[in-house]
């Protein structure tokens, strides 16, 4: 694994604005052969550390977190593919962003920083890949808003993709997913530690990045994992609450579905940026795959290579429903593409979490593509009069 930052100068974000120099963090896993590089995509809070755990600890910004599908033997297999993960500018893990300096002014560019979209993420990418001296890409994978990450790249750099696999993704979220970023990062600029984004030589706004990382943690549940994970039940005696509580709330219990919320929440401010919280969720929110096209099909219309959707039924952030659009809008332009309907009810996170559903069909995927695959597209019921039935393949021999 080689991990490296690159500075690839002038860039001009998607807005219109520019900034003189852009850095870039990225890894690379096993040797690039001309024709075997895969491109992983994070999710929004995720690092270009996207393997190899030995390096870190859990919690640290870097903790590899899919290691259990990229690797030697994996799902992505580093003994036979080239590996790269890119941090998306915007972010707080190295690459350029609202908490970087500003060498204009010496100080951190704060909301001085210009506005990034998901279509800036795909051509800093691309820049990283230029100065590696990789001209094509094998495949592109990615979760969450990594999934629309790699639509965009289908779009925008269809001749330099044999195959995309976007995951627990969509082309775009949904009102009720846009009313709870909203609420999130209300809670962030209601901080009154926040300064209008310009907090850090003082106080961060921690209180409110912590309640903004708390909604997105629901978000991430389906109701019956919650239930199976914390019930209604009250939080061990040395649970200490993170938040102020009134003073008739001392009677009630403090719920363990609480405690792990705020637990979970204290660690992510040590590690993140409210800034950068931000403005990555306003590139999720205002990622649109038509965005430019009549359709999400004629945003795809150019892309001639194999693609594999993957959802989850309990996810309720990028529905089934929502990546069966998806596969439509791909098999309308005659892509090859399965629609792969895993049986979960986890999550969104899902994704993160089982990689005994994830790493089998996307190694083969990956492997042999979809004709010499065991990979089934979804299949509509003769007795179903729904547009999606979905058809839950979870297991697969390689």
């Amino acid at each position: 694994m080689d991990s490296n930052a690159v500075s690839v100068g002038e860039f001009e974000f998607q807005c219109g604005e520019t900034i003189e120099d852009l850095e870039l963090a990225y890894e690379t896993y096993g040797d690039f052969t001309g024709d075997n590089a895969v491109l992983v995509c994070h999710a929004l809070t995720g690092s270009a550390h996207v393997a190899s755990r030995g390096r870190f600890e859990e919690g640290d910004q870097a903790y590899a977190w899919w290691d259990d599908i990229v690797g030697p033997g994996k799902a992505i297999d580093t003994t036979e593919y080239f590996v790269v993960c890119v941090n998306v500018p915007g972010s707080c893990y190295g690459s350029s962003g609202p908490a970087t300096e500003d060498p204009e002014t010496g100080e951190p560019y704060g909301p001085d920083f210009p506005p990034v979209t998901v279509a800036d993420w795909t051509e800093a990418q691309r820049r990283v890949l230029d100065e590696l001296g990789v001209p094509a890409l094998y495949a592109v994978v990615g979760g969450s808003v990594g999934g629309m990450n790699v639509l965009e790249w289908a779009k925008r750099h269809p001749d330099h993709v044999e195959k995309i696999a976007p995951i627990a993704a969509a082309g775009r979220l949904d009102p009720q997913c846009l009313a709870l970023d909203g609420i999130a990062r209300r809670a962030i600029t209601t901080d009154e530690n926040w300064q209008g984004g310009h907090y850090y030589d003082g106080e961060h706004p921690d209180q409110g990045l912590a309640l903004a990382r708390q909604i997105g943690h629901v978000m991430y549940f389906s109701k019956t994992s919650m239930d199976r994970r914390f019930g209604r039940r009250a939080a061990t005696r040395e649970a200490e609450r993170a938040f102020p509580t009134d003073p008739a709330g001392r009677f009630f219990p403090y719920r363990d579905v609480e405690s792990y919320l705020d637990y979970n929440a204290s660690k992510f401010v040590e590690r993140f940026d409210a800034n950068s919280y931000l403005y990555l969720t306003r590139a999720m929110d205002n990622y649109d795959l038509a965005s430019g096209f009549e359709s999400d099909a004629d945003a795809l219309a150019a892309f001639d290579g194999d693609a594999l959707v993957m959802s989850f039924t309990g996810d309720w952030h990028f529905t089934s429903e929502q990546s069966e659009v998806l596969a439509d809008a791909l098999r309308a332009t005659d892509t090859d593409v399965a629609h792969h309907v895993v049986d979960s009810d986890y999550g969104h996170d899902a994704f993160l979490v089982e990689p005994d559903n994830v790493g089998p069909p996307l190694a083969d995927f990956l492997d042999v593509g979809l004709s010499g695959s065991a990979i089934s597209d979804t299949e509509e019921s003769e007795d179903d009069t729904s547009d999606f039935a979905p058809v839950h393949t979870s297991l697969f021999s390689r």
